[in-house]
């Protein structure tokens, strides 16, 4: 019975996962008050035309505070870790959002809410 259930979770969130998702995020805050966030995602990357292209770091209420834009697929590294440096986080923020975008799919993956360093 028991692995039944263990293979019945696994199954739901295995069908959860998106083409592209955030599964760690480690952020500093610097001495001049901006940020810094290295992003780990795990996707679907199949070729030039089929791969996770970008991540965003996100206010509560959905403003776009920083992006950085990945150039290339990631087939053979998966999770990858990339770097996003020198984000300005405005005051009274005290979480932010991360999310993957996956080419063609766009932003279907998990996504990672994290407390900022104060």
């Amino acid at each position: 019975m028991k692995a039944l259930v263990l293979a019945g979770l696994l199954f739901a969130q295995a069908a959860l996962a998106g083409e592209a998702d955030v599964v760690d995020v480690k952020v500093r805050r610097n001495a001049s008050g901006t940020y810094d966030f290295d992003v780990a995602v795990k996707s679907v990357d199949k070729g030039w035309s089929h791969y996770a292209d970008a991540f965003e770091v996100l206010a509560p209420d959905g403003t776009l505070l920083g992006r950085r834009v990945l150039l290339h697929p990631h087939e053979t590294e998966q999770p990858f870790t990339r770097e996003l440096y020198g984000v300005k986080i405005p005051g009274g923020i005290t979480r932010v959002t991360v999310r993957a975008r996956h080419k063609p799919k766009g932003y279907d993956g998990k996504t990672m809410s994290i407390a900022l360093p104060r």
